[in-house]
């Protein structure tokens, strides 16, 4: 969601649900039945992609830790259980494409509710009126890569359960304000949450309440009567490190490091990861193929790579090539990579999970870096996938990480680096 679709409160928030609570037995969601048999009402998640973003263009897109922003909400979302549909609505055939890739249907918004004056409410509006087996929209922002599962599940519940008609989320800071002053007045400012004499501290304050604009849960009728926020309402209080929103560039790394320790990445635990496979042609190399004059093929490969494969020895996380294209051994030996490789092979997944059961690994334990449909069953199957840059979409489609490097030109280095990260998050899980 752009900052010009963000929702203003219209009222305080009344209540708050205590924090950590576990979710009643959900109800079958998907199916629209509840206990009983009685029809469940169609709670929608709804997410607001406009092509027009100021800031970072098509930055709904943009990859962030190797995904595309939409899609760490839209997971959280598709796990989360709780919504019979999920919607992005968007103006951009390129936003259309990677939403459908992620799994969500596609609302093609009009221009008058796609303009830069353009409010979610209104966005959310026009959702509805194509719409009307909706009863519920979760109004969930674009720009909130950290949002889990449980939080949407623990909101659902408030508001199918508890009763209330609009739910939003906050986030609690310990910051102190102060008053404004303009250019040329000579007023001083004012201290507004504090007594500068007895300035309290962290431990001893309980900080303040801030919309983090994560979501936006409401009933139709109050959106229907011109409000996101209404009726009997709550706020849903978020953790601190959960609530990560993107709006300038410059918050891009320090957000991919958050989401790489806080993010969600799927219903089951990461696991340590003993094996790397790789295909050859276009990760290893950049997929050209030259020939000398006496018939013999030549091939490059990046540095980096051979760097990044070091590393994940010294790792203790065994490497091997793989490639359906029967490449020259010679010339391969002559990289003095010393990896075990299988060539000529029509089928991948075969060779891995002989690999994997030789090893003894689950398929969690598995990582795999390809780049063509040949690739796709086994990036599917592993624990950890990743493509480059320059991969075909089918392959793209299928893993879950996506490098900036093109094959041949890092992508390997690249990919090490992402294991080894996540690798810390398996460790700090486990501690």
């Amino acid at each position: 969601m752009d900052s010009s679709e963000k929702a203003a409160a219209t009222s305080s928030p009344r209540g708050r649900p205590p924090r950590g609570r576990p979710p009643k037995l959900q109800r079958n969601a998907r199916n629209g039945v509840g206990k009983g048999g009685e029809k469940t009402p169609h709670m929608a998640a709804l997410i607001l992609a406009r092509g027009g973003s100021k800031g970072i263009p098509l930055k709904n897109i943009k990859h962030l830790a190797g995904v595309p922003l939409i899609g760490w909400v839209l997971r959280a979302a598709q796990d989360a259980g709780v919504f019979q549909s999920i919607w992005v609505s968007t103006d951009h055939d390129e936003i259309e494409k990677v939403a459908k890739q992620c799994g969500a249907q596609v609302h093609r918004r009009s221009s008058e509710v796609s303009k830069d004056s353009s409010t979610s409410l209104d966005a959310i509006a026009e959702f509805l009126s194509y719409h009307n087996e909706v009863d519920i929209v979760g109004n969930i922002q674009a720009t909130s890569p950290c949002l889990h599962p449980s939080d949407l599940q623990k909101v659902a519940e408030m508001i199918r359960e508890d009763g209330y008609d609009s739910v939003f989320s906050v986030v609690r800071r310990h910051q102190f304000r102060w008053s404004e002053i303009q250019k040329g007045v000579s007023d001083v400012t004012e201290p507004l949450n504090l007594n500068p004499a007895k300035r309290p501290r962290r431990q001893d304050w309980d900080g303040e309440l801030y919309e983090n604009g994560s979501f936006y849960f409401a009933k139709r009728h109050l959106i229907e009567m011109g409000y996101l926020q209404g009726g009997k309402m709550a706020y849903y209080e978020m953790r601190a490190e959960h609530s990560v929103d993107i709006d300038v560039d410059i918050d891009w790394p320090i957000a991919e490091q958050r989401v790489l320790r806080y993010g969600y990445f799927g219903k089951e635990k990461l696991k340590e990861i003993k094996l790397l496979v790789c295909n050859i042609d276009g990760c290893l190399t950049n997929g050209h193929i030259y020939v000398s004059g006496n018939q013999e093929e030549i091939i490059s490969y990046d540095v980096r790579d051979s760097i990044g494969i070091s590393l994940l020895k010294k790792s203790n996380i065994e490497v091997r090539l793989i490639s359906e294209r029967p490449c020259s051994k010679q010339t391969l030996s002559s990289l003095k990579l010393d990896l075990r490789m299988e060539i000529g092979i029509s089928n991948k997944l075969a060779v891995v999970d002989e690999w994997r059961k030789e090893m003894g690994l689950c398929w969690k334990e598995v990582a795999y870096l390809g780049n063509e449909v040949s690739d796709e069953e086994c990036l599917k199957k592993a624990g950890m996938s990743g493509v480059p840059a320059d991969a075909c979409s089918i392959a793209q489609k299928a893993s879950g990480y996506i490098c900036k490097c093109n094959g041949g030109r890092g992508a390997i280095r690249e990919f090490a680096e992402h294991i080894f990260l996540l690798m810390e998050k398996v460790n700090s899980c486990q501690k």
